[in-house]
This record gives C-alpha cells, structure tokens and sequence, in this order.
C-alpha cells in the first residue's frame, strides 16, 4: 500500500471510515477521525492530549463537553451547505449523540494549552471563492486563523472543486521554517459527489499530485470517496475533479511552530500561474454551498 495515500477502508476502526493517529500518520501533530453513528445512538470519546473540531459532514447531532450543550445542525452533504461546528479541547469527556444518524469529522491536533469548549454557527464562517478559470474553487474557512482564533495547534478548512476544475493550484509546501512558510503536516480528506453532485459515493474519481523538486517524492495518485492523503513535505497540487465528480476534500493541519499559521510557498516553476487569475473570469459555479456569512475575493493563503 502506498503509505501515503490511504484508500477508503484502510483506515477503518470498528466500523468508522477512518481513525488515523499521528502516529499511524508517522508524524506528530496531526490526525483525523470520521464517525458514522446510526439513528439514536449515543458515543462517549475522550480527547486525551489531542484538541478537535466536531464537523458534522451528513446529519446532525449533540455535543456534550465540560458541562455545556452543543446542537449541531449539520447538513446534508458536504455539497448542500456549510455546516456549524464545535470546538472540543484536550483532557476532555466528549459525548456525541443523533437522533436520525451522522457522518461526523473530527480533525485533531496534539496540543499543550487546553481551552474553552466553544460552539462555531455557520452563520459566521467566511467562504472564499478562490482562483479563476478552471482553477476557480470555493475554500470554506471554518477552522483557519484569522477565521478562527480558538485553537492551540489545529488548522483546518474544506475545499469544494466544481467538477472538472483544479484546486490546490499553484503547487505549495509548507515543510520548513522560512520567510514565506511554516511547518505543517496536512492530512486530505476526500469525498466525491456522485452524478447529481450531491450525494457521495465510489463511482466518482480524482486525481491527486504530491512531489519534490528533486524527485524523491512523486505521487500521482487516483482519489476516490473517503480516501485520504497524508503531506509530510514537499510540494501538494493540483487536486483535479474528474468531469461529472465534484470534489470536497477536508484539510487538518498542524505543526510545531508556536504560533498557528498556514503559510507556504508556490512551486517557482509554477507561481506564475496566480498573477493568471487577474486576466481570467472566476467559474459562476463557485461557490458551491454558502450560508448567510461572508463571501470573500479570490484569494488566500492555502489550496
């Protein structure tokens, strides 16, 4: 198996789609879990030394932590609308319960400082629309600095490509501390929009890129529904939505830098391409969910 890219399955635990650590990652800071839990049933987890966000992806549910009550309206699809969310920190008993059933993310950080519980509503969650021409994308900025300030290590965001489009384009790293960027690992979550470009399911594709300049790294790779893809260094894009097969991809990253940050660096090869995006017309399809929040110009620092 490639020990990068995890087909759906492969990280399976006890009937959850995926339960990676940053150990099984082979890193440090950075890890996913995605819950599927049926009508009425009830789930107790405990956080340890890991801080989460409680993204539903399809349903809704309750989110009991530290003596407060969260009421997660979640949605649909990830293609239907932006969803609210919860904060959940470190050291933390965490009951998660649906009356009619959910597929819940948990992206997850190991962090030192442990903080507040805290409720994220939709309603405030900024959507940028991103690029131009068929690297137009919509970002969905729910967990991201300057966006979201309550987190110690944990960066998160989703990415929704119309199909047919390209997104995390330019290529970019983040695998060093310099001028332009800081270190994160970075985890892709994929989810693939069936024929009426809502409900996911295994028909759909996309493909994947991650390399180096040197060639040490070379991945390309075809992504389906519930894979992952784990970013231990070098540069990450482009994610290329087959035709017919819009793509929704969640990303979690962490690092150890002191302050979060989600700074990189384009591929020179080929950072001339964002200048493009002033010359080019953005896709109308973008953005593809939305909410009463802000929608934002086509910039950013990620994807």
């Amino acid at each position: 198996m490639n020990r990068l890219h995890r087909p759906a399955g492969t990280l399976a635990d006890s009937g959850d789609p995926v339960s990676l650590t940053p150990e099984a990652a082979g890193w440090s800071y950075a890890g996913l879990r995605v819950l599927r839990l049926g009508a009425g049933e009830r789930r107790v987890l405990h956080t340890g030394e890991f801080e989460a966000f409680v993204l539903p992806l399809a349903g809704a549910c309750t989110v009991r932590v530290d003596g407060l009550v969260f009421e997660l309206a979640g949605r649909d699809s990830v293609f239907t609308r932006v969803s609210d969310f919860a904060y959940v920190p470190r050291e933390a008993e965490v009951e998660l319960s649906t009356a009619a059933g959910i597929e819940v993310a948990l992206p997850m950080a190991r962090c030192t400082r442990r903080l507040d519980p805290k409720y994220g509503p939709a309603e405030r969650v900024p959507v940028e629309v991103r690029g131009a021409g068929p690297a137009t994308r919509q970002v969905t900025n729910f967990g991201t600095p300057g966006a979201w300030e309550h987190a110690d290590k944990l960066n998160a965001c989703e990415l929704l490509t119309p199909d047919g489009n390209w997104s995390s384009y330019p290529p970019h790293k983040h695998d060093e501390a310099s001028d332009c960027e800081v270190v994160n690992e970075e985890i892709y979550y994929f989810r693939i929009a069936g024929r009426d470009g809502i409900d996911t399911g295994p028909e759909g594709f996309g493909l994947h890129r991650t390399y180096t300049r040197d060639g040490s790294l070379d991945e390309n790779v075809a992504v389906r529904d519930g894979d992952v893809f784990l970013i231990p260094h070098g540069y990450h894009g482009p994610c290329v939505a087959a035709p017919g097969y819009p793509m929704y991809y969640l990303n979690v990253l962490a690092g150890p830098a002191p302050e979060r940050s989600m700074a990189f660096c384009d591929d020179p090869a080929h950072a001339w391409v964002r200048a493009e995006w002033a010359r080019q017309t953005p896709d109308p399809r973008c953005p593809l969910t939305s909410h009463a929040g802000p929608v934002t110009a086509p910039e950013g620092r990620l994807g």
